[in-house]
């Protein structure tokens, strides 16, 4: 494999959230050398579940952990010791970027100054993804994912059509995996700049403001015409109900397909497929090809449309759809996409060594013509101390000779 993208990149990771392990998993991925500080205990992603082959409470095989912290390498440092904190400093002096999570009360607790420590290390780059950004009247406040999906506005456009049900949570730490993007996006511009000035900087993310700037068509329907979204079941918030889009098929499984009537090629699509399975009734008469006629019997449409997904599979129907040229997919659960011949035939899902067995993991979310990186086994506690000590120690003492 050619040089990966961030080979050569040194990275410290004082990060203890996701919205920052991600960002360092990225680089790592990728050819950087992240070097990931915990203390004695280990970080607190460790002591989260669920547990790899039933080691229920041990730190070196939370599944929770090994998902953000691929391709790192791990070092223990007692931080609330002199000693510890004169072993990270050193640390960071060599680094070319930091990446923090805490709030600035947490940061100056742990004796973390960023903008001391870019004064001091004109090279250095450090990347804040906090909640609330390192400035303002929240900037020490407690989030979560959760939280932060709330406070950003995201949550109130998601959910069903029943407005009496509270909104609904989307899976999967989506606000920390947005806070993440805009994070590695922003020091990749940092790096940029480095090139032209040679120095670094401080590249400060918020969470609060990635999710604020992520909530699709809400933030411009309310700031112009002042109107207000409502949430729909699985189908995009807009000012007013539109068109249920899911419909169950033979074996069970839901498909996503948006019945939109006002375009007329789609239209004739729908119409000579369902006609092909000889359920196109009257819609192929003439009348149907007005929009008012369609709009006005919507629900006569919406039926035929559910008993026509009902007589097939859903691999029938999404294949068949996708060969006419009309936009539908299967709702799949995060276990279906383990079988995903798209996803195998793109080599998306990679075996990653641990324990002495092969573990499936998610691939890079990114290819590189000149070599794409993959993920590495995530470190064992504390397995790379001596190492990062001998070499920052080795470091030290040829810059004290030059």
């Amino acid at each position: 494999m050619d040089t990966l993208t961030y080979s050569g990149l040194r990275v410290v990771e004082l990060a203890e959230d996701p919205q920052g392990e991600i960002v360092g998993k990225l680089l790592a991925d990728q050819g950087a050398d992240v070097i990931k500080v915990e203390p004695p205990s280990g970080s607190k992603g460790r002591h989260l579940g669920p547990w790899a082959h039933g080691h229920e409470g041990d730190p070196n095989h939370s599944l929770h952990f090994w998902t953000y912290n691929t391709s790192k390498r791990s070092i223990i440092l007692d931080t609330e010791t002199d000693s510890g904190r004169a072993e990270r400093a050193q640390l960071i002096a060599q680094a070319d970027v930091l990446i923090t999570t805490g709030t600035p009360d947490e940061l100056a607790a742990a004796g973390i100054d960023l903008h001391a420590l870019t004064e001091r290390h004109q090279h250095l780059i450090a990347l804040s993804v906090s909640p609330y950004g390192l400035t303002g009247p929240w900037a020490n406040r407690r989030s979560s994912d959760l939280v932060a999906l709330a406070t950003g506005g995201i949550l109130m456009s998601c959910g069903y059509d029943d407005h009496s049900i509270p909104p609904i949570r989307p899976g999967g730490n989506q606000a920390m995996q947005i806070a993440a993007s805009f994070g590695h996006t922003g020091l990749l511009l940092a790096l940029l700049e480095r090139q032209t000035s040679g120095l670094g900087q401080i590249v400060d993310v918020s969470m609060h403001e990635a999710i604020a700037v992520s909530g699709e068509l809400a933030n411009p329907y309310w700031f112009y015409p002042r109107v207000l979204l409502q949430r729909q079941t699985c189908r995009h918030a807009q000012p007013s109900p539109t068109s249920p889009a899911l419909f169950e098929c033979a074996d069970g499984v839901q498909v996503y397909f948006a019945l939109i009537l006002s375009d007329n090629k789609t239209w004739g699509i729908l119409v000579d497929w369902l006609d092909s399975l000889g359920m196109a009734l009257d819609l192929a008469d003439e009348e149907y090809l007005q929009l008012s006629h369609r709009q006005e019997n919507f629900h006569y449409i919406q039926t035929l449309m559910e008993s026509f997904f009902l007589m097939q599979d859903s691999a029938t129907v999404y294949e068949e759809a996708q060969r006419r040229g009309l936009p539908l997919g299967p709702v799949s659960a995060p276990e279906d996409l383990l079988d995903d011949p798209h996803l195998q035939a793109r080599g998306y899902f990679t075996d990653v060594p641990i324990d002495g067995e092969n573990v499936k993991f998610p691939g890079a979310p990114f290819a590189f013509s000149y070599g794409t990186g993959a993920p590495q086994s995530p470190p064992t506690l504390g397995s790379d101390t001596d190492t990062v000590l001998a070499e920052i120690r080795a470091h030290a003492q040829v810059g004290a000779m030059s």
